[in-house]
């Protein structure tokens, strides 16, 4: 289990390992053009720094749509893990009613699924994006999406994430796990208050 927890006002974000314990802390790079105007669809470089400040993990996302009604211009992010070595890819998948997205390795071949739920709007309750195999038959985890009272989810930009993969997952596979929890906050759950 790791969770992201993230202000996003500030575009930083710390992500800690099951015990709770800070084990890396991120920082999104952008422009003021792009986080005021292009908010859930930026283009953005978050670095991904351990406690030693080393820059262990970097995920890259360009400026792409946000709409089903264009599947040529789907999301998609790389992660670099170490920075300049290609770790993989989170790839969007085009379906009309439900979020999914698949997870390549560095040759661009797929690894996992991920598929949310019809409604991601969390009111009152966690929000769970399912990790299956490739064939999408059996799930191996979890991305989810915490509610965290009524306070933080309404005034506050603040967001709780938790990653459940299994153990031996690649490592590689582990780091970019971690960007589609990025992409996923991002394209589902980002509130409209950044700027103020």
């Amino acid at each position: 289990l790791l969770a992201i927890l993230g202000t996003e006002t500030s575009s930083k974000y710390e992500i800690k390992n099951h015990l709770g314990q800070r084990v890396y802390f991120a920082v999104e790079e952008n422009d003021c053009f792009d986080r005021n105007l292009c908010s859930p669809i930026r283009s953005f470089t978050i670095r991904i720094v351990d406690n030693t400040g080393r820059e262990v993990i970097t995920v890259n996302r360009p400026l792409r749509c946000n709409s089903c009604w264009f599947p040529c211009f789907l999301q998609e992010l790389e992660v670099q893990s170490p920075p300049g070595t290609v770790a993989g890819y989170v790839v969007q998948n085009w379906d009309p009613f439900l979020p999914k997205f698949t997870i390549q390795n560095e040759s661009k071949e797929d690894v996992l699924k991920i598929i949310g739920p019809y409604a991601t709007c969390g009111c009152f309750e966690d929000v769970d994006f399912e990790v299956k195999a490739p064939n999408e038959t059996s799930t191996i985890g979890k991305i989810s999406k915490y509610w965290s009272g009524f306070v933080n989810n309404v005034f506050t930009n603040t967001a709780n994430f938790g990653i459940q993969v299994p153990v031996d997952l690649d490592v590689r596979i582990k780091a970019v796990m971690i960007g589609a929890c990025f992409l996923i906050d991002l394209m589902f759950f980002e509130k409209s208050l950044d700027g103020l």
